[in-house]
């Protein structure tokens, strides 16, 4: 199934936080324009934003003081939101990064192990 050309939705409840039209994927990462809807208000920039951040000093660092640091935030990110596929179900899992008017993220119908991640 290709993907490209189809729509994500970002809810919390029933509000729409933004859309995203995926336009590339390199499995098991889709990419595409991050369109903010009426919900996508500073806080969430703000929570994706700080998401972000965190990612990188992991990467730099590979601390378990920053792995947890990113959990922290990503568990908010996971009880906060949901991400629905082009069909209109919600995914069970997923890890979605923003920036800016971008979006890129990975999900699974199951949830993902730890190995996965």
């Amino acid at each position: 199934m290709g993907f490209d050309g189809t729509i994500w939705r970002l809810r919390r409840g029933t509000d729409l936080v933004g859309e995203i039209a995926v336009d590339d994927a390199d499995f098991p990462w889709l990419y595409g324009r991050f369109t903010p809807g009426p919900a996508f208000e500073p806080a969430v920039r703000q929570l994706f934003d700080r998401e972000l951040v965190l990612m990188e000093r992991l990467e730099e660092d590979e601390s378990d003081e920053s792995a947890e640091a990113w959990e922290r935030v990503y568990g908010e990110v996971n009880r906060t939101f949901a991400l629905v596929g082009p069909a209109g179900a919600a995914v069970a899992e997923f890890l979605l990064h923003i920036q800016g008017d971008r979006a890129w993220f990975r999900w699974s119908d199951t949830p993902f192990s730890e190995e996965g991640l």
